[in-house]
């Protein structure tokens, strides 16, 4: 049986960078053998985590339908925009959310014991590295296992074709992206 990824971007934006570099890692992803879903944040309409929001009305059904994917999924493939030296508010909020309960789940059960591939960019120097300090940090902390190699793209191009115009680039995130797959085979050891 195939490992099954979830790939998802941490960004918005129509033609965000992230979610085409995203893309790319997803195919290779494939290419090792690996089923990927792509997971489109927007389409879940989140809205802002509150507590009061959820004790009033329970989990969104975008939570439900994020939960069940991510519960339906051996891992996950992250693309994350660096926002002010951090994490996306629509990354971290869709984490939130999917790490609320709902009757009769375990504790974490979306995260717990799942891996995560993590690749970046953004066009600073770091090409998005600071950011996916705090991510691995946060999935650390929900009982991910974060596979240690990440890719950070700084002043990156796509061609017509959706690839990176440098190589490099391809490289890094297949890198990643092959690399989780067996990470995810192994268990996340």
């Amino acid at each position: 049986m195939p490992v099954k990824l979830v790939a998802i971007s941490g960004s918005l934006r129509k033609d965000s960078l992230n979610t085409k570099l995203l893309k790319v890692a997803s195919k290779a992803a494939e290419a090792a053998g690996a089923s990927v879903t792509l997971l489109d944040l927007k389409s879940l309409e989140l809205p802002i985590y509150d507590q009061d929001l959820e004790d009033a009305h329970g989990l969104p059904a975008g939570c439900i339908t994020l939960k069940d994917t991510l519960k339906a999924h051996d891992g996950v493939l992250y693309a994350c925009p660096e926002y002010n030296g951090s994490i996306s508010g629509a990354l971290k909020n869709a984490i939130d959310w999917a790490s609320r309960p709902r009757e009769g789940e375990k504790a974490l059960e979306c995260f717990a014991d799942k891996t995560a591939g993590l690749i970046a960019c953004s066009p600073g120097a770091l090409g998005g590295l600071r950011g996916l300090v705090v991510v691995r940090m946060l999935l650390g902390n929900i009982r991910v296992h974060v596979h240690p190699k990440q890719y950070a793209a700084g002043s990156i191009e796509f061609d017509k074709s959706g690839m990176p115009a440098d190589e490099r680039h391809t490289k890094g995130v297949t890198d990643v992206a092959q690399s989780l797959v067996k990470f995810t085979l192994n268990g996340g050891v």
